[in-house]
């Protein structure tokens, strides 16, 4: 497996984790519809949260949220319009970035950014 497909894997491990410690419910892993594809779709008391996640393995190139840019949360917001469509109970959204720093053996650094709009 490429090494960049293998640390989004760890990342999106790490951030189901993360995001259960914190109280969120996960719904979805990697759903997909039409080119569009959301990382982790979860629930927090009566939120429905639509998860970017973006993991690194060191800062050579950057911030892992320095990646997510206009275009990825226009991707976002496109893939929850027809989630939200399918699954109409939901009457609160919100967008989100997990940004997940790997450190070697150190414990992974994690960045949630709330509430994201572009």
């Amino acid at each position: 497996m490429l090494q960049h497909l293998q640390t989004g894997k760890i990342g999106e491990a790490l951030a189901v984790d993360y995001l259960k410690n914190k109280g969120y419910c996960i719904i979805e892993k990697n759903w997909r519809h039409s080119r569009w594809e959301v990382d982790i779709i979860a629930s927090k008391n009566t939120t429905l949260h639509f998860f970017e996640i973006k993991t690194r393995r060191n800062k050579k190139y950057g911030l892992p949220e320095d990646k997510v840019g206009k275009k990825k949360i226009q991707n976002l917001i496109n893939a929850a319009e027809q989630y939200v469509y399918q699954y109409p109970q939901w009457q609160r959204i919100q967008f989100d970035v997990l940004a997940i720093l790997l450190n070697g053996q150190q414990p992974a650094d994690f960045f949630l950014i709330e509430d994201v709009y572009i």
